[in-house]
Order: structure tokens, then sequence, then C-alpha cells
């Protein structure tokens, strides 16, 4: 059974490669990673491939960037033609980018006989389509990514959720039960599988700092970085808290650019309490996480990360798709104005001693591969 994995950019192939080691062992699965070249990474070297244990991409889209329209455009049109050439019985979309869209909408529409396939959908001359991540939700329909988690999930035939809530949000919405089956965090595979690697790599220490005595920060999102009031504010913020503890702070291109044009990167470089650097691979920046006291951050991921290693973050966003994070984990939301004090409590509390959520436990990878068979042996 030929099994496509799509990934657009690193933290896609960060949730797919668990599951290609998974599927490799299988004797009727032939996993095969299709990079779409959405994003293009700095970090995306041949040593993260090898961190992860991956061959390079058997497909590369090259689809480069571009508007969302542009993006998912090339995308649809790229892949379609692989399909035709390739005809995979399978395609596996992980997370809310463009592509995550793009491949999902191009394999639905397809028509084609697929010869001696164990994995079909009655009346249906196409591959089977598998969401992983499916069923989160901001509930706020101008983040592009919400879109695309809506629109995928209602195409899909097979909906591999994190979490409860991701089960409820699509029940809600009216998909039918028998495509919903709650797998687990694959993120976790992925920190699990590279626990001793990052554990070995003492990132700190090449910024002096010693361990659970310092904060990692990052953001991103235009909604935080675009807007000079807000990331003036932030960076005051930003200011303030590194004079209780030490900051480490990896600037994102984007974020980087907004500093320099709003004339806000003199201040931070020069508070000799944050550390300002470049992007990080995962590696070195998860290293960063596991030995740090708090996580100040707009990203999804870290959310989740933190959760499960017990590590107050303060996630600065109104709303969240990973709600687990907060309902169960050690995530909590605030606002510009609110994210110095939050801090400053945050502060007061060491590492928080959890259970992490349910199937939060590097076993994800494994039970989508017993969810296959089990369809397998019913068709």
């Amino acid at each position: 059974m030929q099994i496509h994995l799509i990934a657009a950019a690193r933290p896609n192939f960060m949730k797919i490669a668990p599951l290609y080691h998974a599927l490799k062992r299988e004797d009727w699965a032939e996993p095969v990673i299709v990079h779409t070249g959405q994003h293009y990474d700095l970090n995306m070297s041949d040593a993260f491939f090898t961190d992860l244990k991956l061959p390079a991409p058997h497909i590369h889209l090259g689809v480069g960037s571009g508007s969302h329209a542009e993006q998912t455009g090339k995308v649809m049109i790229a892949y379609e033609k692989i399909i035709y050439e390739k005809q995979p019985d399978l395609v596996v979309v992980v997370g809310d980018v463009n592509s995550t869209l793009a491949c999902t909408i191009a394999a639905i529409k397809v028509n084609y006989p697929i010869q001696n396939s164990k994995l079909k959908i009655q009346n249906c001359g196409r591959p089977v389509v598998a969401h992983l991540e499916a069923g989160l939700r901001s509930f706020d329909r101008t983040m592009p990514e919400e879109i695309n988690r809506i629109a995928t999930d209602a195409l899909a035939d097979f909906l591999w959720t994190p979490s409860p809530d991701g089960d409820a949000n699509l029940v809600k919405e009216g998909v039918d039960k028998g495509k919903i089956e709650r797998v687990g965090n694959i993120m976790i595979d992925s920190l699990e599988m590279m626990r001793d690697t990052i554990e070995d790599e003492n990132t700190h220490l090449e910024f002096g700092l010693n361990k659970n005595e310092f904060g990692v920060v990052t953001f991103h999102r235009p909604a935080n970085v675009d807007n000079v009031e807000i990331l003036s504010s932030l960076c005051t913020s930003l200011i303030s808290i590194s004079k209780m503890i030490p900051l480490v702070f990896p600037v994102h291109p984007r974020t980087r650019k907004n500093l320099e044009e709003y004339d806000l990167m003199p201040n931070l470089a020069e508070c000799g309490s944050i550390i300002l650097t470049e992007p990080l691979n995962y590696i070195r920046f998860m290293s960063l996480v596991f030995n740090c006291r708090l996580a100040i951050t707009d990203s999804g991921g870290i959310q989740e990360e933190t959760t499960y290693l017990g590590i107050p973050c303060l996630t600065m966003r109104p709303n969240t798709e990973r709600p687990v994070t907060v309902t169960e984990g050690t995530n909590r939301l605030c606002s510009h104005t609110e994210i110095e004090s939050m801090a400053l409590d945050s502060l007061k509390i060491d590492r928080i001693q959890r259970t992490p959520p349910d199937l939060w436990d590097g076993q994800t990878a494994h039970r989508i591969v017993e969810s296959l068979k089990h369809f397998r042996s019913r068709q």
C-alpha cells in the first residue's frame, strides 16, 4: 500500500517522522514523503533529517512562497499530477497549513482505478485521505489556519484527533462519528523519539545559563508582530521580565524585520538580560525548552510541549486551537497588556507535576498503524 505523507515545513516533518518509522516497519506499507516546498526553512538541513532518521523527501513539489491562494493553487496543480502518476492508496495530511488543504482537495477530486488496494472507500476511485491533528479549533476565522482546518476536516475520510475537544468539535460540525478516531498527540511521539539527543544538547550552557533559571521567548504571528503598538508594548514587557529572569529570544525573520523597521531592536539588543539569537533548529530549541523555567510564545506547538513537560507557558493570543493545554495543562492565554504580571505570577511556580492529557504518551503513531490495520481487515 503506497502511503503519501504530506509535509510543507519543519513542524510537519516533526509530525510525519514517527508515523513514517512506524509504517516502515510494516510489510504492507510503503510510506512516501512528499515535501510541497510551501515554506523555505533555513534550518531544514541534512542534519535535521538525520536527527529525525528520515530520508530526503521522495517527492518534492517545490511550490515556493506566495499568497494563500497562490500557494494553495500551486500545490493542488503540482500534487494532482503526482497523484495520477503514483496513484497512492492513502494520503496523510497533517496540521493546518495551506498545503494540508491543497493536497486534500487534489486527492479528493481525482478519479482513477486503484489496483489491488486494501484501503478503499466504497465507490471511490481515488486515494483515501486522512487528517492527522483533526478537530482542532480556535473558533477564530480570521486565522487562515482555522479555515484550512475546517475545510480539511469536512473533506477527509479519516479524522485522527489528539484530544477529546477535537472529537466534540467534529461532532458539532455534523461529521460522521465513524470517521473520527482519537489517536493522541503525534508531536509527543517526536519529542520522545528525540529525547536522548535533546537532553545531550545542553544549549543553555552555550549562553552561560543555568537549568531552570531562564525563560524562552518566541513570537511570529502577524497579530503580535505586525502592529507597532503591540510589538512595542511586548518589547517593553520583555525587558521588564528579563530583570526578573534572563530570556533567550530566537527571533523569527518576520519578527526581526518588524523590530528593525519600527526601531525596536536597539532597546532589546542593549538589554543585557535578553539573549537574541537566530532561529534555532528543533534539537537546540527544545534543549532550551527542556531546561527553562518559563516559556512566552504565540506558537501552537510550544503550548503542547510545555504542557507535556510541566513547564509554565504564557501564550499571547486571545484563543487557542489547543484548549486542552489550558484546561489540563500548564498553558495560560494572555494579552500584551497582561504578559508582564502573568509572567511574575508564573515565576512563583516551578515545574508543575501533572499527568499529561490522555494519549499524550509517545504511542500515537502506533495507534494510527493499528487503526489502518483494522480498516484493512474489514475490506
